[in-house]
């Protein structure tokens, strides 16, 4: 087995659950704390009652899938680490974490953002477009740094033991 196979296992876990992380983020600070736009402000503009309530129950939907992104990448770390002869790196799960982070700010602002206009970054901005490319840059930039803490010749490892 290759390092690169002994590693994978871990790091497609940390891939999904990096892509679940990158959810709640999005959600608790930009939906939440910020609260610069929620899942479909650029459709349904939150200035009734009922616009807001269909924006929350999308919003809703929105965190129910990161959830579960999150629990699918907790359990498949946890099945990864208990394999023998997986291999546990810190730099490759922390690059696989960032990697996922990365992969769901892109699909999420290329979707989301620019092909289906649901909402933007920033919905209330007189120009959308600054805010929403530098949510991609941002999304660019962790997944080239996920992609090279992953690389095999960049980390040190160690075999899974079981206890």
């Amino acid at each position: 087995m290759s390092e690169r196979d002994g590693v994978r296992p871990v790091t497609t876990a940390g891939t999904i659950l990096g892509i679940g992380l990158g959810g709640f983020f999005d959600g608790i600070v930009f939906h939440q704390i910020l609260q610069v736009h929620n899942m479909l402000t650029a459709r349904i503009p939150k200035t009734t009652i009922p616009n807001i309530e269909v924006n929350m129950f999308w919003d809703g939907l929105f965190h129910a899938v990161t959830w579960t992104a999150t629990v699918v990448g907790l359990f498949m770390l946890w099945n990864a680490v208990r394999r023998p002869g997986v291999l546990l790196s810190t730099r490759a799960f922390v690059g696989s974490l960032l990697f996922g982070w990365g992969l769901f700010n892109v699909v999420e602002g290329l979707i989301d953002h620019q092909l289906l206009g649901i909402h933007h970054v920033l919905e209330n901005a007189a120009n959308h477009l600054p805010a929403d490319l530098a949510f991609l840059a941002w999304g660019a930039i962790m997944l080239v740094i996920g992609w090279s803490m992953m690389r095999p010749a960049r980390y040190t490892t160690r075999a899974a033991t079981r206890s």
